[in-house]
């Protein structure tokens, strides 16, 4: 293989034809949406890294809610991890059990950050003066949103086991529910770490590297 090859080589891609028919469609479309999906977060994320340099920019209080949401989305995605784990050994009671509390941690998140709305909303003069706030209601909905598609898919995977399916057929399912879990929780840190660190991250990366 010459340098060239190595270089431009994508091993996260298949080798050939016969290795891309292999792949499950249902895995190959996961991967189109979370491109896609992080492509409009990472926009989204420079947009309001931007807004940032205003000077009438005010950051967001950084209540302890935000923290307590985002250990939910952790244990929910640890959940997840579970439940696939109890799928490739073939045991349906952990992978029930993952995907039950995966959900409801997951609906913890999601009630929380309605909670982050109605706490933020108190903010008289942060509501109607600061642009992080339309930021945060946006970023936050889009989020949400995504996370309630998963939870669709989440559905149509439990009916199938509840409904007495084999392990083996709904291995494929649960994994790929995992995945976009982990996926969620990545996204969701980094823009953590966006909206709530003191000064932004994006600025002080962007200086570091100036």
């Amino acid at each position: 293989m010459s340098l060239f090859q190595q270089l431009t080589e994508k091993p996260w891609l298949p080798t050939s034809f016969e290795d891309r028919k292999s792949i499950p469609p249902a895995r190959l479309g996961l991967r189109f949406f979370i491109g896609v999906a992080s492509v409009l977060f990472f926009l989204l994320a420079v947009a309001y890294a931007e807004r940032m340099s205003y000077e009438s920019f005010r950051p967001l209080p950084d209540g302890w809610l935000m923290y307590s949401n985002t250990v939910l989305l952790v244990l929910s995605s640890v959940a997840l991890q579970y439940a696939k784990m109890s799928a490739q050994r073939d045991q349906l009671p952990g992978v029930k059990r993952g995907l039950l509390v995966g959900a409801l941690f997951t609906y913890g998140f999601l009630a929380g950050q309605l909670w982050a709305w109605y706490q933020l909303s108190q903010y008289s003069n942060l509501a109607t003066t600061s642009p992080a706030n339309p930021f945060f209601y946006m970023i936050t909905t889009l989020h949400g949103i995504h996370l309630l598609g998963g939870l669709v898919a989440w559905g149509r995977t439990v009916d199938r086991v509840w409904r007495g399916a084999d392990v083996a057929k709904v291995r494929l399912s649960v994994e790929l529910c995992a995945t976009y879990w982990h996926f969620m929780l990545v996204i969701w840190t980094a823009l953590f770490v966006l909206l709530f660190l003191p000064g932004g991250s994006l600025p002080i990366l962007c200086r570091a590297f100036t």
